[in-house]
């Protein structure tokens, strides 16, 4: 699959506010607008990413994962503060 769309597809309909990938040693950030003509490249060379964030307006992110060769985008949200009261 194409690093582009696998990106598109993990985005799905969050807003991107800002993405910062580094892959082959070389920093790729911006808006989405500003990435994704830059990402137009098979997904076997997007596997070599040595860390990626995506930031999105609703205040979550998504984390660049890695294990036994395998990669993947893993969107987190911040946990609720327990009340303890």
């Amino acid at each position: 699959m194409n690093a582009r769309i696998e990106l598109l597809r993990h985005i799905g309909g969050r807003e991107v506010k800002y993405i910062h990938i580094r892959i082959h040693g070389r920093d790729i950030s911006g808006t989405l607008d500003e990435v994704l003509p830059l990402l137009d490249f098979p997904d076997a060379d997007f596997r070599k990413v040595d860390a990626g964030t995506i930031w999105y307006t609703d205040g979550t992110w998504s984390d660049r994962e890695e294990y036994d060769g395998d990669e993947w985008w893993e969107h987190r949200v911040c946990p609720e503060i327990p009340d303890h009261n």
